[in-house]
């Protein structure tokens, strides 16, 4: 028996990809691993709009609730776990469903990238210099030791510019911001799921509404209990970061609120750019009503009657 490709559902945040992996999973009889970076995280449940029981329709979900929030993420662990699944659901004749919108996590399941490794006391050491000179100065050094990653990381993305540095010091070589061209791990068919931008704009901010209603600021505050400042990943998480903010009376409630709006907007953005450089991703609208049965076409091939 030929094992069956993953299936990956991919797009921009608040499409609705969640909702079309639970469908296609009981259409299909496939099982959901998570591409979502910020739903490793345990405890981060109504900011990430994780899905609760009754969402995943009695679907198993794999690769949820993987790290605690002081955990930095790491692209090469989830891909290692990921993978595991991954062969296991294939080896059993199960599709696997690949979801979320976290484009460097669904690369790196997918296609052949070399990630190079961390060290925790460069990290650490690097990190503490960003705090006490400020991003401007690590990209500064940056710029000297490897121009064009000067010119491709912003001078503001203090995690990027610690990364690249900590890249060039372990490998001696330059720090690449560009990915490599992609090389396929698996068999695979994705799907991308967009909406027309002002419908989506009115998703975001009805789905923020819906987080702060659902508790979203006690979550928070939970989890700030738990150790979320210490987190170089979950404590920027959009919604927690501007909540944090909250917290220490650099923004009003209101603000928090808002700003969470406005930076997820953006980052739907960025999604979609990231997305749509995949020329082998079949696009639908996600407002179509027979959206589920089109995506099975796109899998499975158009049924010709006899």
């Amino acid at each position: 028996m030929t094992p069956p490709p993953v299936v990956a559902v991919v797009g921009p945040t608040a499409t609705g990809k969640t909702a079309l992996a639970v469908a296609l999973a009981q259409r299909l009889g496939g099982e959901v691993v998570n591409a979502d970076s910020m739903q490793l995280y345990r405890g981060m449940d109504i900011g990430t709009a994780k899905p609760d029981e009754v969402e995943r329709g009695g679907v198993p979900h794999h690769l949820l609730d993987l790290w605690d929030v002081r955990e930095p993420a790491s692209v090469a662990e989830y891909r290692l776990r990921a993978r595991a699944e991954i062969d296991r659901l294939r080896a059993a004749g199960t599709v696997p469903l690949l979801v979320g919108g976290s484009g460097l996590y669904v690369r790196a399941v997918l296609d052949e990238l070399d990630f190079p490794g961390t060290d925790p006391a460069i990290r650490a050491r690097l990190e503490a210099e960003l705090a006490d000179a400020g991003a401007a100065a690590l990209h500064a050094r940056l710029t000297r030791l490897d121009p064009a990653a000067g010119a491709a990381v912003l001078p503001a993305n203090g995690r990027r510019i610690v990364r690249a540095l900590e890249v060039i010091e372990l490998t001696g070589g330059p720090f690449r911001a560009e990915l490599p061209e992609p090389r396929p791990h698996y068999p695979a068919v994705t799907i991308g799921l967009d909406r027309e931008a002002g419908e989506l704009d009115d998703r975001v901010a009805l789905r923020v509404d819906r987080m702060w209603t659902a508790g979203f600021v006690d979550e928070v505050a939970a989890l700030d209990a738990l150790g979320l400042r210490e987190g170089p990943t979950a404590s920027r998480a959009i919604g927690y970061a501007q909540v944090l903010a909250q917290f220490d009376g650099t923004l009003t409630a209101e603000e928090a609120r808002e700003r969470t709006v406005i930076a997820t907007r953006r980052f739907v953005r960025r999604q979609r750019s990231w997305f749509r450089r995949d020329a082998g991703t079949t696009w639908l609208d996600a407002a179509r009503p027979d959206l589920a049965e089109a995506a099975v076409t796109v899998i499975t091939g158009p049924t010709i009657d006899p």
